[in-house]
């Protein structure tokens, strides 16, 4: 299954509105790079196997179940998360990428490849599924984001 879909982060029509700069989202992608702990429900714990200036190789804690993904970046722009299959998952993978139509109109596109079949009977109802909670989840990922930079975090 492919999907994706945007965010708006910043409602230019909205003066009520906080905005966020494109350094406050993208610190924030960081933030979810480094510990996902608040970003995954479920998350017992992140750890970080391998470092380098462009990519992290993590494991993530899931109970019993331990998923090791690739996460890579190119700063201010897109940050990409593969994990590997394994016997308790099957693999996948999410970009974000951060656009800017205009100055200031800031949007966060979420791309998804997995291995769960796009058509045909029960798997596109339970493909109807996964997107609906892949959407809440990137919803809930900008609002976690959002509590990030309005904590003073961010300088």
């Amino acid at each position: 299954m492919k999907f994706e879909h945007l965010v708006e982060v910043n409602d230019l029509a909205d003066p009520h509105t906080t905005r966020l700069t494109r350094e406050e989202l993208w610190f924030g992608l960081l933030c979810r790079a480094e510990d996902a702990r608040p970003f995954l429900p479920g998350l017992e714990s992140c750890r970080i196997v391998e470092r380098s200036p462009n990519e992290l190789v993590r494991d993530l804690h899931f109970g019993a179940a331990v998923i090791r993904d690739r996460v890579r970046f190119a700063e201010l722009e897109w940050i990409s998360f593969e994990s590997e299959a394994n016997a308790e998952h099957a693999g996948g993978s999410l970009t974000i990428r951060i656009e800017e139509p205009q100055p200031g109109a800031l949007f966060l596109r979420f791309i998804y490849a997995t291995t769960l079949p796009d058509v045909g009977g029960e798997d596109a109802k339970y493909a109807d599924i996964v997107r609906s909670a892949y959407h809440q989840s990137d919803l809930d990922t900008l609002k976690m984001i959002r509590m990030i930079a309005e904590s003073g975090r961010l300088q």
